[in-house]
Order: structure tokens, then C-alpha cells, then sequence
């Protein structure tokens, strides 16, 4: 085929054509993410152990706090397929939320505890994107 072949399909006439397939393309690049590599961490008792009640998660803090940093960049959705749904979502403005798993038995468990339990923190940016993992007590 001659050059000048593909000057007769410009971007220019389809403008709409191709900002809608890419953004399918986007859309599919970000569907089809998988489970994360969490190193030692019993993925099944985490995921067993909702808001931290039964105390399966807190033996892995340690593993946790050593690979946090191996989560930046991640997206929302390969969280949740690593470490199953998260046991609260906050919303802090419309440009960042925080997925917050508990390590230590939460208000949710049917006890309140004399203390803020001990938690993880994925904070997200606007993109989805995990932006800082902290393992605190303290809420975001």
C-alpha cells in the first residue's frame, strides 16, 4: 500500500471513534489485573478474618510491614483481589480514599475495645492508585 493510503484516515475525522477506544483500552488494561505478590502473608486467614475479630491478621504484621512499600502504584482493584474486600472505605475529599483493614479486633466485632485498634491504611489517589501503606492506630 502506498503512503499516502493512511493520510485518507486521519485521526482528525474521527476524533470521538478514537478517544472512545481508548479509552475501552484503558479500561481494559485496569480490568485485567491480578493478585499481587504478598509475600508470607496467609492470603486465606486474612481474608477469613473481617475487621480483624478473630486475630489471624495481626501474625502477619510483621510480613506486612516489611513488603508495604512492593504495594505503591497498585491499583484499587488489585488490592481487593490480594487481600479480599477491605473492612472500611473512607472517602476523605474527591481526590483520595483510604482502604483500611483492621490487624486488631474493630468496633464491628461486637466489643469495644479500649484502644484504636491497629490497622492498615492503603491511601489512594484520584487514579486508584495506591499512593502510601501505613500500618497504624491512628485514623486517616
Amino acid at each position: 500500500m502506498p503512503l499516502g493510503y493512511f493520510r485518507n484516515y486521519s485521526i482528525m475525522k474521527y476524533p470521538l471513534y478514537y478517544l472512545a477506544l481508548s479509552f475501552l483500552g484503558a479500561i481494559l488494561l485496569t480490568s485485567c489485573t491480578g493478585k499481587l505478590d504478598a509475600g508470607n502473608i496467609d492470603l486465606e486467614a486474612w481474608k477469613k478474618d473481617r475487621n480483624g475479630c478473630l486475630g489471624l491478621r495481626l501474625q502477619d504484621a510483621e510480613e506486612m510491614q516489611r513488603i508495604k512499600n512492593t504495594f505503591l502504584a497498585k491499583y484499587n482493584q488489585e488490592i481487593i483481589k490480594t487481600f479480599g474486600r477491605p473492612d472500611r472505605v473512607e472517602l476523605v475529599d474527591k481526590s483520595q480514599s483510604f482502604f483500611i483493614y483492621f490487624l486488631e479486633p474493630s468496633e464491628n466485632c461486637g466489643v469495644k475495645p479500649e484502644k484504636e485498634p491497629l490497622k492498615v491504611l492503603f491511601r489512594l489517589n484520584a487514579i486508584s492508585k495506591v499512593s502510601e501503606v501505613t500500618i497504624t492506630s491512628l485514623n486517616p
